[in-house]
């Protein structure tokens, strides 16, 4: 499988002080498709994208990347094995693809709850899974029930775990979403039932994302 092609950084962080603090145990990054990205020969294209592939192996083999995968459509996702910012933000730009525009990032920290990532072996199968990332959507008119509706969607969320084969669940912190990934297809009608999306406060964006067999363990 081909992996990714952006330049935007984005830090997304707006906790609340009616909630607890969380400490980020990895940096979780959307590499999103570029529609503004340059036009480039072939030649350049495949340059650039065997240049990105070295350095997901570098990364690797220096263990600052534990997972890395395409979606289908466009765009994947990378783990970082950090808590901290700059150190992510570092690692990210080291890639030629990123530093050549090819990709829209976001890099947000991010808090395994159901099993962590785990360095998969080099030559270990890409597996096909469902990927379901929580956005909030936070306004002046909900903004006051957030404390209330992100506890019940952890409530919630046990039930949507326990309907699933669950490869791994996680937050972003400070209370910026989540990620839910899936053997299998997601019980949409289930996720859509959270009391949090029901009030237009998280949104479900489901895809499909190819990861390497054991890239989480517990």
């Amino acid at each position: 499988m081909k992996l990714f092609a952006g330049l935007v950084l984005i830090l997304i962080i707006s906790g609340f002080a009616e909630l607890p603090a969380q400490e980020a145990d990895y940096y979780f990054i959307f590499l999103n498709s570029n529609p503004d990205k340059k036009e480039l020969s072939q030649e350049e294209t495949d340059s650039i994208q065997s240049a990105h592939l070295d350095n997901i192996s570098r990364l690797a083999q220096e263990g600052k990347l534990l997972v890395a995968g395409p979606f289908e459509g466009g765009g994947g996702v990378f783990i970082l094995n950090t808590g901290e910012y700059n150190e992510a933000e570092e690692w990210i730009l080291s890639d030629p693809a990123v530093r050549a525009g090819r990709f829209r990032i976001e890099i947000i920290p991010w808090k395994p709850v159901a099993a962590k990532p785990c360095l998969a072996s080099a030559d270990a199968n890409m597996v096909k899974y469902s990927f379901v990332r929580y956005v909030p959507h936070l306004t002046k008119f909900n903004i006051q029930q957030s404390p209330l509706l992100f506890r019940e969607h952890d409530t919630y969320m046990d039930r949507v775990r326990s309907a699933h084969d669950v490869i791994t669940y996680g937050v972003f912190v400070p209370h910026d979403g989540s990620v839910l990934i899936v053997k299998g297809e997601p019980d949409k009608e289930l996720i859509m039932k959270d009391p949090t999306v029901q009030e237009g406060m998280l949104y479900p964006d489901f895809r499909t994302v190819w990861l390497a067999e054991g890239s989480f363990c517990q």
